[in-house]
């Protein structure tokens, strides 16, 4: 049964290029069918710890279809996608960033995610480079040594685990990844799936 007031969990990871895409769609797409989107940052490499599976650009026979398919699914959803020199990255200070923002105004956090995936994906911006991302807080109006203090802090350190531990245990296994009336979607190729459950409910 369709039910408008629920939120739409949206599981990301700012390494994922597949995760950059979704984030360009999801809003919108919950936007049209009474929804609102609740981002959540996560670490691809603590569900693939426990999967027992590596990101599939590290498997030789994948990573050049994995690599094509990166920018084939960027063109045909009208996303910019220009993949960085140095791929994949950690991304462990965005996230931890991200966490900081949300304990306070989760719209902030989420226009935080939506500018550094725009920047690692379209611009090439490197977030594991503490003076890039140090450069890009402060474009974003933050302040840039409160930024690096957060994410070498104890407490935002904590929360990202806590964030990872709670999504794993929902069964979150890769990113992007959507609860939607607690059903899961794994991928921005479900989108067709999610726009037709947003549509007219379970099927």
């Amino acid at each position: 049964m369709n039910a408008p007031h629920r939120a739409v969990d949206f599981y990301f990871d700012f390494s994922s290029p597949y995760s950059y895409i979704a984030s360009e769609w999801i809003e919108a797409l919950a936007a049209r069918h009474g929804r609102v989107v609740n981002w959540r940052a996560i670490l691809l490499g603590a569900t693939f710890q426990v999967t027992e599976i590596k990101s599939p650009v590290s498997y030789p026979l994948k990573r050049e279809y994995t690599l094509l398919d990166f920018e084939r699914s960027a063109r045909f959803a009208g996303v910019p996608l220009r993949l960085p020199e140095k791929f994949p990255i950690a991304t462990i200070n965005a996230a931890r960033i991200f966490w900081w923002l949300a304990a306070a105004d989760p719209g902030r956090a989420r226009d935080w995610a939506r500018h550094a995936l725009r920047a690692l994906f379209a611009r090439g911006v490197d977030l594991s480079d503490a003076p890039s991302l140090r450069a890009l807080a402060v474009e974003f109006g933050l302040d840039g040594s409160q930024a690096q203090d957060v994410w070498n802090d104890p407490t935002w350190k904590a929360a990202l685990k806590a964030a990872n531990d709670a999504a794993i245990a929902l069964g979150v296994f890769g990113a992007p990844f959507f609860i939607i009336d607690g059903e899961p979607f794994w991928g921005n190729d479900r989108r067709p799936q999610i726009e037709r459950w947003l549509e007219k409910g379970a099927f």
